[in-house]
């Protein structure tokens, strides 16, 4: 059973106009917070996981892309009694190593990596002038520590937002504020899921890498999001938790 426990409550959520996001959105609009949702979709098209999360609690939705440091910055500064933020938003994709182009290389750093930097460095100001502590979380990944084919740009993106939390978290535990990354598995969305419908191959790959059998569902990443962010758990700082079904303990083949 889902408890109150950020009732009153600010967190920000971006890439909140996706599965995932959506997700982590609902987990805290059930536990009382006030969500404020940010993605690059307009209103229209982000309407649907805007009115999932509506649907069990209080939520406003902020048109914003991450690699723009002003609407960050303005979306943050909206958020009344500014307890945690996520930074959710990224991209996936896929190319076997020769054949990654510098866009697509350049396009994934700057989402993946550097909006997580723009919107965790952004936070923290904004949590240092409340002069309150609070939490932040990036959405990392199993690949982050372990190669999976054909995904480079995507996996050294996420190894980088590792180190970015740990650097934050040495430096910011003096204002009371704990970071630490999420690290989920292979979740039916986005790019995994649209694989797995097309791919039969990958399909049977991903049967034989996760230990527990099926995908991970988005509620199970909202679930140890909202864990990381409960505000009893006050004592993890610089950390990764590891929620992948078992894919780290298995060898890629």
């Amino acid at each position: 059973m889902t408890t109150r426990d950020m009732e009153g409550l600010g967190v920000l959520v971006t890439g909140a106009a996706g599965d995932i996001g959506a997700a982590m959105g609902r987990e805290f609009a059930q536990r009382g917070a006030h969500v404020t949702a940010v993605d690059i979709k307009d209103p229209d098209s982000a309407a649907p996981w805007l009115d999932s999360i509506r649907a069990v609690g209080e939520a406003t939705y902020v048109e914003a892309d991450v690699r723009d440091r002003h609407a960050v910055a303005a979306a943050l500064a909206g958020v009344e009694n500014l307890y945690a933020v996520i930074g959710n938003a990224g991209i996936g994709g896929s190319a076997p190593f020769l054949e990654v182009s510098e866009q697509f290389w350049s396009d994934t750093l700057a989402i993946n990596l550097t909006g997580c930097f723009n919107v965790g460095q952004l936070a923290a100001q904004e949590l240092v002038s409340r002069g309150r502590g609070g939490r932040i979380v990036f959405t990392g990944s199993w690949v982050q520590d372990i190669p999976w084919p054909e995904i480079t740009a995507y996996s050294v993106a996420k190894a980088g937002v590792q180190m970015l939390a740990r650097q934050m978290a040495l430096e910011l535990a003096d204002h009371g504020i704990l970071v630490n990354v999420v690290a989920p598995g292979i979740v039916d969305a986005g790019l995994a899921k649209q694989l797995k419908d097309t791919d039969p191959g990958y399909a049977q790959r991903i049967k034989r890498v996760i230990p527990l059998g099926d995908l991970q569902t988005p509620e199970h990443v909202a679930r140890a999001t909202a864990f990381l962010c409960a505000p009893d758990n006050d004592y993890m700082t610089g950390s990764v938790l590891l929620a992948d079904g078992g894919c780290s303990l298995h060898k890629v083949d």
